[in-house]
């Protein structure tokens, strides 16, 4: 059973910058893209960036240009550079693969003064 385990989170000051690493307990390439999500309080579960199998990627026109995804294929690892956070950044992200997998627990961010 592939497993995600998310870690990096944690409370910071607005402008301030967190990178969150997301474990695949399985090999990388059985996805054809991996994506962080975020679950803000009250809402639903979206995406904010996606890096595609050959390395390509997406993000959401509020992560473009803040946000940086990466991915080490042999720790079967992706990542999420996040700078200049804001209070809107706040909530539980989570990885997942296409095809989707169970998900993990997540890990929380919370960006305030």
């Amino acid at each position: 059973q592939v497993q995600f385990v998310e870690s990096g989170g944690g409370l910071v000051q607005p402008g301030g910058s967190l990178r969150l690493t997301c474990k695949i307990s399985g090999n990388i390439f059985m996805f054809t893209d991996v994506a962080w999500f975020r679950q803000a309080p009250g809402n639903q579960r979206e995406v904010v960036a996606r890096i595609f199998r050959y390395g390509s990627s997406y993000y959401t026109d509020s992560a473009k240009g803040r946000f940086t995804i990466s991915k080490d294929v042999a720790q079967n690892t992706v990542y999420l550079q996040m700078n200049s956070l804001t209070p809107e950044d706040t909530g539980v992200y989570y990885c997942n693969g296409n095809p989707e997998k169970p998900w993990g627990q997540g890990t929380q961010v919370t960006v305030s003064s």
